[in-house]
């Protein structure tokens, strides 16, 4: 697992530099260069985003310091989680870049530690890390197909649940959020090992509520819909390329298919005081898709 901070440098040649060691980083007080932006519904919040390299996560980490929190970005791939906190440095947010693999719980273990050194504490954490796993007919998927996606998409939260719920319930407060999905919800909108690995987040998040019981600890799922992300991205380049690329989305009442900032938002919302009173829920975001039942053309 690899720690860097970034800043963004803006003398003659801008640049962002992410050279402060791990150590350094820790051989300063919790108060000095850690914390946020003031203002914000997420003022002065400690917070963890996985999955922040690109996509959704990336989205919701730039949010989440824009409201004001302090962001330890978590993604296996190094140099896209610094691009991604190059970014909220440059507009004046305060985040550390973490490669790491939300599927290995010494790693979980470690980025929350560091969080916690980093910041002082965790208040909320956002486990949004995912694969698709592709769209494999189903009696060719292999049980390593099928154990790599629930690994990273299902054994992922649990360890960040797991990890991070110990020290929200020594405080008493504290928004856990996972990633879950439309295709937890309903049939073909993903692949077998995906949609069930999904399902199992809702779940996931229901059991750990209630296992929560009185501790002030709260526990949600998002489920987006069909959202323009490096995950979704072959399916927006075959679209484009058929010349069909308007037509996606259109299943749902919106007609359209969203953004990685519309998670975003729900995501800050969540992580929020404002949803003091949210929890044990999977709250989907998908244009009204999982409303009703997909139909080919406008009902009137």
């Amino acid at each position: 697992m690899v720690l860097s901070r970034c800043r963004f440098r803006g003398d003659d040649a801008p640049k962002f530099v992410c050279s402060e060691t791990l150590g350094e980083i820790m051989a300063k007080p919790a108060s000095e260069g850690s914390r946020a932006t003031q203002g914000g519904r997420l003022a002065g919040k400690r917070t963890i985003v996985t999955g922040a390299g690109s996509g959704i996560g990336r989205a919701s980490a730039k949010k989440f310091a824009a409201e004001g929190a302090m962001v330890l970005a978590v993604d296996r791939a190094k140099a896209a989680v610094e691009a991604t906190v190059g970014e909220i440095a440059s507009a004046g947010g305060n985040a550390i870049a973490v490669a790491a693999d939300v599927g290995a719980e010494a790693d979980v273990a470690s980025f929350i530690a560091r969080a916690v050194e980093a910041f002082g504490g965790l208040d909320a954490i956002y486990a949004n890390a995912g694969i698709s796993g592709g769209l494999v007919p189903l009696a060719e998927q292999t049980v390593e197909h099928w154990q790599e996606v629930l690994r990273v998409n299902l054994i992922g939260p649990f360890l960040a649940i797991k990890h991070a719920a110990p020290l929200m319930v020594k405080q008493r407060a504290g928004s856990i959020i996972c990633t879950a999905s439309v295709a937890g919800l309903r049939a073909n909108a993903g692949g077998n090992p995906y949609s069930a690995s999904k399902a199992g987040v809702i779940s996931l998040v229901q059991t750990a509520a209630n296992s929560l019981y009185g501790t002030g600890v709260r526990v949600n799922a998002i489920c987006p819909g069909l959202i323009e992300t490096g995950m979704t991205q072959p399916i927006f380049e075959r679209a484009r390329e058929r010349g069909t690329h308007e037509k996606i989305g259109q299943l749902n009442p919106l007609a359209r298919y969203g953004d990685p900032e519309e998670i975003a938002a729900v995501a800050a919302f969540l992580a929020s005081d404002e949803a003091s009173y949210v929890n044990g829920q999977a709250i989907p975001v998908d244009g009204g898709l999982s409303s009703t039942h997909p139909f080919p053309v406008p009902r009137r």
